[in-house]
C-alpha cells in the first residue's frame, strides 16, 4: 500500500498524518520535530489485538465514534432526539508547507466537516473545525471538537489553573489520568481559573523537556479533556461546551468551533508560553496597526469607589498628572442613579448631580493636562433599578417561567437579540462620539445564569467588533470581576486584561505568573495599590508593590494625595522607571523560573537585552543566597549585568560586588550564568531585585 504522508513543521515540532486509500487521515505523530521520510504505513505496524473488531480502526482526525473507535468523539450529532453516527470520508485535501485543509463528508447523513490546521508564524499550531449541514433536514450539534489530538508517550503531567474572585490562577500539577481528566467552564465566561487552557508535559520543567500547551480562543463555556484508552495512549480534546439543543443546523447552516491554539516546544513550559504569546499577539489589532508604549494608568476605583463628583475627580486628575500618569480612567459611579451597585447599570448618561455639566469638562481637563481619558462601562449588564430595565424588562437574559437570578444586584442583557445589541452599541457609540474617550474599561461583574450559550458570547463579540470598526483608535480592557474573562477569544477585540481585583503584591506575584503562561505581558493590567491592600488587608512597601506591577501594563490604583512625601516621591520614580524600561518589557519573550530557598524569577526582553526580576516573597531560610542559574542565557555570548534596584526593604549592607554592580555593568560568561548562576545580594521578605542583562556585542 502506498503511504501518503502529510506533515506540518514548526521550528520545534512536527504534525504528521497518514492518508490511506479509504477514510480520514490517521494520526502518526504530534510532538517534537522529526523527519517522517520513509515512514512505513500504520497498517504494517499494528498487529491483531485481543477482543477487537476484525477491521482495525486507528485514531484519525475525525474517528468513527460508535463504529470501532471507542475513544472520545470529534463530532456528536443528533436528530429528533436520536443520536446520529457520523462516518467521514475525504472529499478533498489541500496541503502547503504551513497549512493543511481537510474536507470530510458523511454521504449518508449529508454533513460536511472542514478541519484546517496551520502553523502560526510564532510556532503554534492553529486548529479550526467547521461543520455544515448539506442535507434536507435539521441536525443538532451536541459536540464539535476544535481539535482532538494524540499526546506523545513521554507526557506524564498536566498543568492547569483554577481560581475564584480575588484568588485567580492557582496552579495545579497532576499526573496524567488513568481514565479521564476534564477541565470544564459552565459560568458563561472562562472564569477566574484563567483562559481555557492546559499544558501537558513530560516533566514540570519550565526550561527543558517536551511540553504541549492548548488554549481555546473562546470566551464562553468550554470543555478540555484528557483520556487514556486501552491501547495505552492519551488523547487531548477541546471545544465549546454546548447547551442541549443550542446548535441546530438547518439545511445549509454551518457551525464553527472555537479556534484552538496549540504550542509544542522542546524547551519546556517557557517555550510553550513564547508560542502562545505570539499566537495571541497575532490575533490582536492595535490602533494604527502597531502597539505603542503602554501608557501608565491611574484608575479611580480604589481611590474613591462610588463616592465621587466633578470636584473630587478634578482634584484626582490633577494629582495624577503631577506624578506622571499618562491615562486617567474614570471607573464605576459616574452615570445616572449610581450611588452604589444596586442601581443605574444600563443608563449610560452622566449623573446630573455628580456631573452637572456632564463628563466633557472633566475629559477635556484630563486631555489639557497631557493625559488620555478612559471610562468604565459594563455594557452587558442592567440593574433592575434602572430606566432601561423598566422600559424593557424583556431584554434581560432569562428562562421562560423561571426566576431572574441577580448577581451584584444586576441582570444580564440578552445579547442574542439584535435589538439589544443595537441598543448597547448605540449607547456606547454615543459616548465615544460625544467625549474624547481613548479607552474603555469593559467590565462584566457576574457569572451568567442562565448562560445564554454560544449566541450570548457571539453577541458580545459582535458589539465589540462594531465598536472597534466605528472607533478604531479606542483601546478596550477586558475585566470580569478581575480575571474572569482573560482569553485569546476576546483578545481579538481588546488590548488589556485586568487579571484580578486583588492587587495585594504577594497575591499578584503568583497570579501574574499564571497569566503569563498563555497571555503576553503587555496585556497584563498590573497596578500599584494602596496599603493596606483592600482585598487582603496586608501591608507592603511601595517599592515591593511597584516592582511586582512593573513587568505588566503598569498602573496606579490609589489616590496620590493620600501618600506622604516620601512615598509620593518614590512612586514618581517608579513611574519614570517603568517608562524607561517598558520597551524592553513588552512585545518580547518571557521566561519564568524558580530559584533556591523560595525565590522566584522572571526575565523579559528580546534581542540580547533583558530585565530580570528576582522575587523573595517569604523570609530566607538559608544563611546566604545561592547562585541563580538562568537557563534562558544558554548559547549567548558574554553578558553585562547591572543591579538596577532592590525594591522593598533593602538590605542594610550589600557585598562589594553588588555595590559595584549598581554603578557599572559586571561581565559574566553566558555559560556561567546558565550553569552556575548569577550571584544574588541578600534580600528581605517582600523584596524584588531588578537586574539589567545585555549580551555583549
Amino acid at each position: 500500500m502506498t503511504v501518503r504522508i502529510f506533515a506540518l513543521h514548526s521550528a520545534e515540532a512536527s504534525l504528521v498524518l497518514e492518508r490511506t486509500q479509504y477514510g480520514v487521515p490517521l494520526w502518526r505523530h504530534f510532538g517534537a520535530r522529526l523527519d517522517p521520510s520513509g515512514l512505513p504505513s500504520l497498517a504494517t505496524t499494528r498487529g491483531p489485538a485481543t477482543f477487537s473488531l476484525d477491521d482495525d480502526v486507528p485514531f484519525s482526525t475525525a474517528p468513527p465514534a460508535g463504529l470501532g473507535w471507542f475513544g472520545p468523539p470529534a463530532v456528536e450529532l443528533s436528530s429528533g432526539g436520536i443520536a446520529l453516527t457520523p462516518v467521514f470520508t475525504v472529499k478533498d485535501l489541500a496541503a502547503t508547507a504551513t497549512e493543511l485543509t481537510l474536507q470530510l463528508e458523511d454521504v449518508l447523513l449529508r454533513v460536511r466537516l472542514e478541519q484546517r490546521i496551520c502553523v502560526d508564524p510564532g510556532g503554534a499550531f492553529v486548529f479550526d473545525a467547521v461543520l455544515t449541514n448539506d442535507g434536507d433536514t435539521p441536525v443538532m450539534v451536541d459536540w464539535l471538537a476544535s481539535t482532538l489530538l494524540p499526546l506523545p508517550g513521554s507526557i506524564g503531567q498536566l498543568i492547569s489553573w483554577r481560581g475564584r474572585h480575588n484568588a485567580e490562577l492557582v496552579e495545579c500539577v497532576e499526573a496524567l489520568p488513568e481514565q479521564r481528566w476534564v477541565r470544564a467552564a459552565r459560568r458563561g465566561i472562562p472564569g477566574h481559573g484563567g483562559p481555557p487552557c492546559v499544558i501537558a508535559a513530560d516533566t514540570a520543567s519550565r526550561h527543558t523537556g517536551l511540553a504541549i500547551g492548548l488554549q481555546l480562543a473562546w470566551s464562553g463555556d468550554t470543555r478540555l479533556a484528557v483520556e487514556r484508552n486501552d491501547e495505552g495512549f492519551w488523547t487531548l480534546a477541546a471545544g465549546a461546551a454546548l447547551l442541549p439543543g443550542e446548535i441546530v443546523l438547518a439545511p445549509g447552516d454551518r457551525y464553527a468551533a472555537p479556534t484552538a491554539l496549540v504550542a509544542v516546544s522542546s524547551s519546556g513550559r517557557n517555550g510553550v508560553s513564547a508560542q502562545q504569546h505570539q499566537a495571541v499577539r497575532g490575533r490582536m489589532t492595535w490602533p494604527g496597526g502597531l502597539m505603542r508604549p503602554r501608557p501608565v494608568h491611574l484608575n479611580s476605583w480604589e481611590a474613591c469607589y462610588f463616592d465621587h463628583d466633578s470636584g473630587r475627580m478634578t482634584a484626582l486628575v490633577e494629582a495624577a498628572a503631577a506624578i506622571g500618569i499618562e491615562r486617567f480612567v474614570l471607573d464605576d459611579g459616574w452615570f445616572r442613579g449610581r450611588r452604589n451597585d444596586r442601581a443605574g447599570l444600563g443608563d449610560w448618561t452622566p449623573d446630573p448631580e455628580k456631573y452637572p455639566a456632564g463628563l466633557k469638562p472633566l475629559a477635556d481637563h484630563v486631555n489639557a493636562l497631557g493625559m488620555e481619558f478612559g471610562l468604565w462601562v459594563e455594557p452587558e449588564m442592567v440593574n433592575p433599578d434602572s430606566d432601561l430595565c423598566r422600559a424593557h424588562p424583556d431584554w434581560a437574559l432569562a428562562l421562560p417561567g423561571r426566576q431572574h437570578p441577580t448577581g451584584r444586584h444586576q441582570l444580564l442583557l440578552d445579547l442574542r437579540r439584535a435589538d439589544v445589541r443595537d441598543h448597547v452599541f448605540t449607547a456606547l457609540d454615543t459616548l465615544l462620539r460625544d467625549l474624547p474617550i481613548a479607552y474603555l474599561k469593559w467590565d462584566h461583574n457576574r457569572d451568567l445564569a442562565p448562560a445564554g450559550g454560544s449566541a450570548q458570547v457571539q453577541g458580545t463579540y459582535d458589539v465589540l467588533a462594531r465598536l472597534r470598526a466605528a472607533h478604531p483608535a479606542v483601546e478596550i480592557e477586558s475585566c470580569a470581576g478581575g480575571g474572569g474573562r482573560c482569553d485569546a477569544g476576546i483578545a481579538a477585540f481588546t488590548h488589556r486584561f485586568w487579571a484580578s481585583d486583588n492587587i495585594d503584591a504577594v497575591s499578584r506575584a503568583t497570579m501574574q505568573r499564571g497569566f503569563l503562561a498563555f497571555l503576553p505581558p503587555e496585556m497584563l493590567g498590573a497596578h500599584v495599590g494602596a496599603t493596606p491592600a483592600h482585598a487582603t488587608g496586608r501591608r507592603q512597601s511601595l517599592g515591593f508593590r511597584a516592582a511586582v506591577a512593573l513587568p505588566g501594563h503598569f498602573g496606579v490604583e490609589l489616590d496620590p494625595r493620600t501618600l506622604d512625601d516620601r512615598d509620593r516621591t518614590e512612586l514618581i520614580e517608579w513611574i519614570g522607571f517603568y517608562k524607561t524600561w517598558r520597551g524592553v518589557l513588552h512585545g518580547g519573550q518571557v521566561w519564568l523560573g524558580d530559584g533556591a530557598d523560595g525565590l522566584s524569577w522572571q526575565a523579559q526582553g528580546r534581542a540580547g537585552e533583558f530585565l530580570l526580576f528576582v522575587t523573595r516573597a517569604m523570609p530566607a531560610q538559608d544563611r546566604r543566597p545561592q547562585l541563580l542559574p538562568l537557563p534562558f542565557m544558554r548559547g549567548a555570548r558574554d553578558c553585562d549585568v547591572m543591579l538596577l534596584r532592590i525594591a522593598g526593604i533593602a538590605p542594610t549592607t550589600c557585598p562589594p560586588l553588588f555595590e559595584a554592580m549598581r554603578a557599572t555593568p559586571q561581565r559574566f560568561t553566558a555559560s556561567w550564568l546558565t550553569e552556575a548562576g548569577l550571584p544574588l545580594p541578600p534580600m528581605h521578605a517582600e523584596s524584588v531585585g531588578i537586574f539589567h542583562i545585555r549580551v555583549a556585542v
